[in-house]
Parts: structure tokens; C-alpha cells; sequence
């Protein structure tokens, strides 16, 4: 097992895309915290506002909302952030918004390796 401090995982268990973009938002110098949560009710998970997985903030910098997913995904989650009312709320603040998407990717035959693609959605950024 490895510890961070944070989370306890087997070595060689998957990470899901929020837990990688966690990390990376982490060695990006963000403070990050992941603020989806499990409806155990209704059985389901809920982002915050309806689009939001991860909020990311660094000093100086516009607070960060991100959907995480992986990489096929993507188009989808923009589409339905774009359909949900609130976004343009948050927007509006300043905030930034995107989705990260991961993917593993490498030639044939050699190690895949996890690849983001990031789809910035902030009106003037993309």
C-alpha cells in the first residue's frame, strides 16, 4: 500500500480520473479538494452545482472548477456543463472552468502512459 497522507491505495490499483487530476492539479501547486459527493439515497454521484468534481485555487490566480473524466468523454461533459444554468453563474464570477480528460496512450508496443487533454470552457481562454 502508499499513503500520501491523504488516501491509502494499493500499489498497481487504477486511479479514477478525479483521483489523477487530484495529483496533478497537487503537483501543479494547487490546494484541491474534490467536492463531488455519493448520494448513498439515491445511489448516484453529485458534483457541486451539477458540473463540478474538483475545486483547485492557487494564490493570485481565479479559483478552479474542473470535471473530471477521461479522454472520449470529454465532448459529452462539455455539452452537458454548457446546458446546466449554473455554469454561466460561475463563470460570471471570474472563476475558471474546464474538464480534464485522461487517456493512456504510447505507440504499439511500448508502455502506455497516462496522457490529459484539458478543454478550457472559460469564455476568452479556449
Amino acid at each position: 500500500m502508499q499513503s500520501d497522507g491523504r488516501t491509502v491505495r494499493r500499489v498497481g490499483e487504477a486511479m479514477s480520473p478525479t483521483q489523477r487530476t487530484l495529483a496533478e492539479l497537487r503537483k501543479r501547486g494547487y490546494t484541491a479538494y474534490v467536492v463531488e459527493r455519493w448520494n448513498p439515497h439515491a445511489k448516484i454521484r453529485q458534483d457541486l452545482f451539477g458540473f463540478i468534481d474538483i475545486l483547485g485555487m492557487r494564490p493570485g490566480e481565479p479559483l478552479l472548477a474542473i470535471q473530471a473524466t477521461s479522454t472520449g468523454n470529454v465532448n459529452a461533459r462539455v455539452a452537458k456543463i454548457l446546458a446546466t444554468p449554473l455554469s454561466q453563474d460561475w463563470i460570471s464570477t471570474g472563476s475558471r472552468l474546464e474538464v480534464w480528460g485522461w487517456a493512456k496512450r504510447g505507440a504499439k508496443g511500448k508502455r502506455k502512459l497516462w496522457m490529459l487533454t484539458i478543454k478550457d470552457i472559460t469564455p476568452g481562454r479556449t
